[in-house]
């Protein structure tokens, strides 16, 4: 059975006595606790609990004890507190609240270069950060160059960086092989590049441009050039303006088994340039050529995509890399570059990490003193 008492406040001492000795045999319990605070309150309030004597007390504590079906010990917690604060509330829970490190501006910042950059690794967004902040002083950096490259990745999951920015680039490497039959050995000396063609596509039978990529094996240095066709008219000349870009002096030439550059025109073409060794890929040594053809997916298909575009349009292309693309990669685009120990006997060891830092300091710091730049 349940019965429902109102107006318990009004009661005078006497009538709560005579409630506590007619009801020992009865529990009470409410069921709301903040119906049980509301009328510890009240009741206090109107006892005026602070100025009864000690035995009035006692018979106002009883009396809570009895309708709200507390403890004694929980009453007596709460007419203390209503002591000290003239009120019986529940206080909120404590749980400990960290700041968060990297507010939403920082998340904002991370989009903004991702966007730019074409959402680069984890050590190459650091690297751009921290470069922004140390080089250029930019305060917006200042935070995101300690990042770690692993919670850089948590914060392009969080929901902030979804509000800005969501995209997913699903990159294929094309495997295209190489060659004068052996792989090109630098002995850490920069000036041995590795060339490759891309084909843009077609569209409604119309052709599309070729895409050239040059990548030298030892800085990363890297040179993109655009040309209608890979006959020799359109190829040569966008092939001799790239390899003008390159900052030394070019000593290997290293190409796939393609046509457009096993020839006597491009033959020529390196032999007025002093190039001293021209060798393409081996029969089933996919990686007598892979620094271009990773190249070839993580640059030219992250950059320009997939669709197609017209060979008229490929003039445009060649200045729009000669002007500003090329210049992107070498001074402001960061790379990866592994780094090989030597132990004891002079033998290589596998690659313990990887350094991120720009194509230009790598090249300057290989680049032998006099040599033609």
């Amino acid at each position: 059975m349940t019965l429902r008492m109102e107006n318990l406040e009004r009661l005078t001492l006497a009538e709560m006595e005579v409630f506590l000795e007619t009801h020992q045999h009865i529990s009470w319990s409410v069921p709301e606790r903040e119906s049980v605070y509301k009328l510890i309150e009240q009741v206090l309030k109107a006892q005026g609990y602070g100025k009864l004597s000690k035995g009035q007390k006692g018979i106002v504590r009883r009396f809570l004890v009895k309708v709200t079906g507390l403890s004694r010990a929980q009453v007596t917690r709460w007419i203390q507190r209503f002591r000290n604060t003239r009120r019986v509330k529940r206080k909120a829970a404590q749980r400990p609240r960290f700041r968060s490190r990297y507010t939403a501006a920082h998340i904002a910042v991370l989009a903004q270069v991702d966007a730019a950059h074409q959402d680069l690794s984890g050590p190459a967004v650091r690297h751009l950060c921290q470069r922004g902040w140390k080089v250029y002083g930019d305060p917006k950096f200042e935070r995101l160059a300690a990042i770690s490259p692993s919670h850089l990745y948590n914060l392009r999951q969080s929901a902030a960086y979804g509000k800005i920015r969501v995209r997913v680039v699903h990159t294929q490497a094309r495997q295209v092989s190489i060659g004068e039959r052996r792989r090109p050995e630098p002995q850490g000396r920069p000036g041995y590049i590795r060339v490759d063609t891309v084909h843009q596509g077609q569209h409604d039978g119309r052709p599309g441009v070729h895409h050239l990529n040059a990548v030298d094996t030892v800085p990363q240095w890297e040179v993109l050039g655009c040309t209608e066709t890979i006959g020799e008219r359109c190829l040569i000349p966008v092939l001799e303006a790239m390899l003008h870009q390159f900052p030394f002096r070019i000593l290997g030439f290293h190409c796939d088994n393609g046509s457009e550059f096993l020839h006597q025109t491009v033959v020529k073409l390196l032999n007025k340039l002093l190039v001293e060794e021209f060798t393409k890929s081996r029969a089933y040594r996919t990686t007598d050529n892979a620094v271009v053809e990773g190249k070839n997916g993580a640059v030219v298909r992250k950059h320009m995509g997939y669709r197609a575009i017209g060979a008229e349009h490929a003039e445009t292309w060649q200045k729009f890399y000669t002007a500003q693309f090329n210049r992107y990669l070498n001074f402001h685009c960061p790379c990866g570059f592994a780094t090989i120990t030597t132990n004891a006997r002079g033998r290589k060891r596998e690659p313990t990490g990887i350094r991120i830092i720009g194509r230009h300091s790598r090249s300057w710091c290989h680049c032998p003193a006099g040599r033609s730049t």
